[in-house]
């Protein structure tokens, strides 16, 4: 019986990526090692809880699961059929219900199942062992009892979350530190992030956002201290693996920079300009969920499919990252290629006039040749009208030029009212969107009367009103008092314009709108090249390990990252003015190929460098993760509590100070 954290390690041989190895180790160490003694060709059943069953269809398709001998996959709090003549998996959080369940199904002289191996998901307490160990008729009957340390749910190549949706609420709301949900929520949340570290079998510097200062008052004290708080319990459960898991290794092997939402409160609520943001943001989505309309061959009612919006499909997966006039443009030159090859299609073009993408769209769903390919680029074309035509009808194109110009010092308050002013229609989560935004570059607005008149000139809810209010209780306290009032943004005072970010040095803006860029791209900039300033961002480890923190890493010459002294310049002399920029030199992609998925090389990699971002993180701050990349050579992967999109966050906000109200009642 083996009691142990798999021995096969992520240094040395062949790089795997972080979402591949999670896949890995629950394809092969798990579900593969079961075949070993002498059951190769029998059919087992996997049990799971309602935690791990996601841990696993985040990282698994039913189809990797089969092919690994699993013919059944059931719910460990089910009734479920005896099976005796079969061997079942078990993977299962280590607690006390549940191994109340395993022993049940395993005890006495009729078990469930021929035999078990049983793996958690994190590190089981030694009074539950014991407890396994001492039931007699259970213990023979165990073919492998392991702990896994895979609690944590990989979204994407580059990305895990720790699935605690209420995580705002539950570190951030009113009075929260003093509930005992605080405490559960830290500590649940610490133990899932350890068990990335221990899969990876990675030995991080743990790196955090410091406590804004010793003078804190006792209702923010708590809130300010979430970052130092979870990077300690994240530090505590990497100690324990240390010494409990063979192999891990004895120094620093990447980075881990633990963060709050307090870092960066415009990036959840601008306009992201990115397919994959527009789609969430401005779609109804379930989740990645998408409902397509296909013409009915016989003339009735279109029919309606269900798709994924997810990185099996190579268009998406070149798409996703880029801005949604670039999108719109690639889709109509593949579109217009297909045809241009194809005769049948040009026979129905008969005027020789041009095409719209839509024409196109159903010249090319009537051809014969009409394969799954071609679906998937039909289906992007229409998901790519309805946005464009959404952005048209919102107007979202200057309400967005407007929210980038402000972030930048560009705009301000004259330019914010006039907008107020001139468009009460619309949509009124746009308008609040705007003013949240507006708190985070002059906080000062915001002091007395002043808020008032501004919230009813754009004619929030009271419910909105408070949404706005809410942002202070992220910000925790400052170190000195300030003229800004509760927002704890700190300004240059030598800079002439109110800016809330600065030119990216070194970076063409090729797109209209695609100028902004959230936060962390330069905490990890200057986390690469070790200029995190230290005491803003202390290290868990010992401070002579600490400054050792980025070597091993390939770090190139050319990356600048902006100093928050540099005095801001004006875009507005190279900002086109134009929509879509014309296309004068080949970007390489192909228009007769169907579509390309963009993969990094990895051979010659630095350490990874992880950032954990407490109360949700962005799409925007995804595809930095991506950027940055092949950029500095290292695999930056995001952490976070949930990745929401700007509704969701709204909401959740609003929960912060609304007592009446449960999360209960938001669907994700």
């Amino acid at each position: 019986m083996s009691f142990s954290d798999s021995e096969t390690s992520s240094h040395g041989g062949e790089y795997k990526t972080f979402r591949q190895i999670s896949r890995d180790r629950l394809l092969y160490e798990m579900l593969q090692d079961t075949k070993a003694g002498g059951t190769r060709s029998s059919w087992k059943v996997l049990i799971m809880d309602k935690v791990t069953v996601k841990v696993m269809s985040h990282s698994c398709k039913m189809a990797d699961i089969t092919d690994q001998g699993v013919s059944l996959v059931e719910d460990l709090f089910r009734r479920r059929e005896p099976l005796p003549s079969m061997d079942a998996i078990y993977f299962i959080q280590p607690s006390k219900e549940n191994i109340v369940m395993f022993l049940s199904d395993m005890s006495g002289r009729e078990p469930l199942y021929k035999k078990a191996y049983v793996y958690f998901s994190s590190p089981v307490a030694k009074d539950l062992v014991n407890r396994i160990k001492n039931d007699t008729s259970v213990l023979p009957r165990i073919g492998a009892l392991r702990e896994m340390n895979l609690e944590y749910f990989s979204i994407d190549s580059q990305a895990f979350i720790t699935d605690h949706e209420r995580a705002l609420e539950e570190l951030y709301g009113e009075n929260a530190e003093n509930s005992r949900r605080f405490d559960m929520c830290l500590n649940v949340m610490a133990l899932r992030i350890a068990t990335v570290f221990a899969s990876l079998k990675e030995f991080p510097f743990v790196r955090y956002r410091a406590s804004k200062g010793p003078d804190a008052a006792a209702a923010t004290a708590g809130r300010d201290l979430v970052p130092t708080k979870l990077a300690s319990s994240v530090w505590n459960n990497i100690s324990t693996y240390r010494s409990s898991i063979p192999n891990f290794p004895a120094t620093e092997t990447c980075e881990l920079l633990i963060v709050d939402r307090s870092v960066d409160q415009i990036a959840p609520v601008i306009h992201e300009w990115t397919y994959d943001a527009m789609c969430h943001d401005l779609l109804d989505l379930d989740g990645n969920k998408y409902v397509q309309e296909i013409p009915s061959k016989t003339g009735g009612e279109p029919e309606k499919k269900e798709v994924l919006l997810e990185d099996t499909d190579p268009v998406w997966l070149e798409l996703r990252h880029v801005h949604i006039a670039e999108a719109s443009e690639r889709l109509h030159e593949k579109m217009s290629n297909f045809v241009s090859k194809n005769k049948a299609a040009q026979l129905q073009q008969r005027d020789g006039s041009e095409l719209s993408t839509r024409d196109l769209q159903k010249m090319v769903q009537a051809l014969p040749q009409y394969n799954d390919q071609m679906a998937k680029l039909s289906l992007h074309v229409e998901i790519a009208g309805k946005i464009n035509k959404i952005i048209r009808d919102v107007g979202l194109r200057e309400l967005g030029q407007l929210e980038q110009d402000l972030v930048f010092g560009d705009a301000g308050t004259k330019e914010v009212i006039n907008f107020m002013r001139g468009k009460q229609e619309g949509m009124s989560e746009n308008r609040l969107r705007l003013l949240m935004i507006y708190a985070c570059v002059y906080p000062e607005k915001f002091e007395g009367d002043q808020a008032m008149k501004l919230m009813q000139l754009a004619k929030l809810s009271r419910a909105d009103m408070k949404t706005v209010k809410n942002m202070k209780l992220l910000e925790g306290a400052e170190s000195k008092k300030t003229s800004l009032g509760g927002f704890s943004l700190k300004f240059d005072s030598a800079k002439k314009k109110h800016a809330e970010r600065t030119d990216r040095t070194g970076e063409e803006e090729t797109w209209a709108l695609f100028r902004f860029y959230p936060k962390i791209e330069e905490l990890i900039e200057k986390l690469s090249k070790g200029e995190l300033a230290k005491d803003e961002y202390p290290c868990m480890n010992s401070s002579s390990a600490s400054t050792q923190a980025s070597s091993g890493a390939s770090q190139p010459a050319s990356v600048k990252t902006g100093q928050s002294t540099t005095a801001p310049h004006s875009m507005r002399s190279r900002r086109t003015a134009a929509w879509a920029r014309p296309r004068s030199s080949d970007d390489g992609y192909s228009s007769d190929s169907v579509l390309r998925s963009v993969s990094t090389d990895f051979k010659k990699m630095g350490q990874r460098i992880f950032v954990f971002i407490i109360g949700g993180a962005t799409r925007s701050e995804l595809r930095v993760c991506h950027k940055l990349t092949p950029k500095l050579r290292r695999e930056v992967i995001l952490g976070t509590t949930s990745l929401d999109d700007p509704p969701q966050y709204i909401t959740k906000l609003k929960l912060l100070s609304e007592k009446e109200l449960s999360m209960e009642n938001i669907n994700f």
